[in-house]
């Protein structure tokens, strides 16, 4: 054989070694990418449950204070509405005569509604 087939030959034997090396690193470049990635997968789906698990837990104590806010709403409502009354009453007893026209002239606008209906 002549020099320069044998350097051809040699140049391509080290091409094939060089690309046989190339794909034997890419596959385990792959592999640990592959690996890397379900590591973080997994890594991610963990912190994925566990904030619902927390938000769920929020959640519940919100539900479970909900009631006692409703109560003292109910009883802020109640205590306003008592000293709306007081103040009613306080106001009648300072004006009796003023009071009762008051009331009268509801009572006959009220029955005047109530029979233009008819």
């Amino acid at each position: 054989m002549s020099e320069h087939t044998e350097a051809v030959k040699s140049n391509l034997g080290d091409a094939g070694a060089h690309l046989k090396q190339a794909v034997s690193a890419a596959s385990g470049a792959i592999k640990s990418a592959a690996g890397a990635a379900g590591d973080e997968l997994r890594v991610g789906k963990a912190q994925v449950k566990s904030e619902l698990a927390d938000g769920a837990v929020a959640g519940l104590g919100a539900a479970e204070h909900l009631g006692g806010a409703t109560g003292e709403q109910v009883n802020a409502l109640m205590d306003k509405g008592r000293d709306l009354l007081d103040s009613a009453a306080e106001l009648i007893r300072e004006r009796p005569l003023a009071a009762f026209g008051v009331a009268f002239a509801a009572g006959w606008i009220i029955s005047k509604l109530g029979r233009s209906d008819k």
